[in-house]
């Protein structure tokens, strides 16, 4: 199976400027490298600070890569220029983790849904709106949110709306960064459910990033545990998650809080409270 997404050797520093104008680098990243094949899904975890979300913006290029490769069906964009990335970016979209500041409050769900498909050109405004209704349609939402505003919404309501807006543009990969982590269990649920759905029905690759071992396992073929920037194992969910090998995946693994019996993975990510 030929690979969709490969990166290799991906660093990243940041250099902040402290008291006395000293100078300090923080190394986000340190060459990591990671294989993604077509209708794979492809949990990360680790701790706070590990470089999940790092990763993910360098991917969709969100911030440039201080060095490594980042290749999409075998071409090189790891420093393509915005007007070369524009047609790229339709195959891979983000979803991010809080629902409440990633849609604009001034507009309204229509154009909120729309705006990807609008800023891509060749669509008519009788197409974008049947995709927009289609899309809000497949996770659980009627025709009729278009006319609303995003504070009309609940938290749920509101992330589902973001991951229509994603899936505008037909991408081949989704990310997905702590998509639930802001979410009550019940609804995290829901919203996993409808992401495995759409997953099936529209054959689409996920990096799925996520602090909570059990969400990982329920959603992902394979897993990649970071820390301090490097990949510290990757491998089936069921095998690193239930028999890792390396000491640190077994601490996050013991530091799952459950009251009164030890720790188990759960096959439903709504049991996890």
């Amino acid at each position: 199976m030929s690979a969709l997404l490969e990166i290799e050797n991906l660093t990243k520093t940041f250099r902040t400027r402290g008291f006395f104008g000293k100078v300090k680098e923080v190394h986000a990243l340190n060459g990591v490298s990671l294989t993604i094949h077509k209708g794979e899904s492809i949990g990360i975890v680790g701790e706070s600070g590990c470089g999940k979300s790092t990763l993910a913006n360098l991917i969709v290029r969100l911030e440039e890569p201080t060095s490594g490769t980042i290749r999409l069906d075998g071409k090189d964009i790891t420093h393509l220029k915005e007007e070369e990335l524009r047609p790229l970016r339709r195959r891979i979209q983000i979803v991010f983790q809080d629902p409440y500041s990633s849609l604009s409050p001034r507009m309204t769900i229509g154009q909120i849904v729309a705006e990807p498909m609008r800023v891509l050109g060749g669509h008519s405004e009788a197409e974008i709106r049947e995709r927009a209704e289609t899309l809000l349609h497949m996770v659980g939402l009627q025709p009729g949110a278009l006319a609303r505003y995003p504070h009309e919404f609940s938290g749920g309501q509101r992330q589902r709306i973001s991951i229509a807006r994603a899936l505008m543009t037909e991408p081949e990969i989704l990310i997905l960064d702590e998509p639930t982590s802001a979410l009550d269990v019940s609804v995290q649920a829901q919203v996993l459910n409808i992401l495995t759905d759409l997953r099936e029905k529209l054959h689409l690759t996920y990096l799925f990033i996520s602090h909570n071992l059990a969400v990982v396992k329920y959603i992902s073929d394979q897993t990649v545990v970071m820390r301090r920037g490097e990949v510290v194992e990757m491998g089936p969910s069921d095998r690193i998650l239930t028999a890792p090998s390396e000491k640190y995946t077994r601490e996050l693994i013991e530091a799952v809080p459950m009251i009164g019996k030890p720790f188990r993975l759960l096959e439903d990510p709504a049991e996890s409270l």
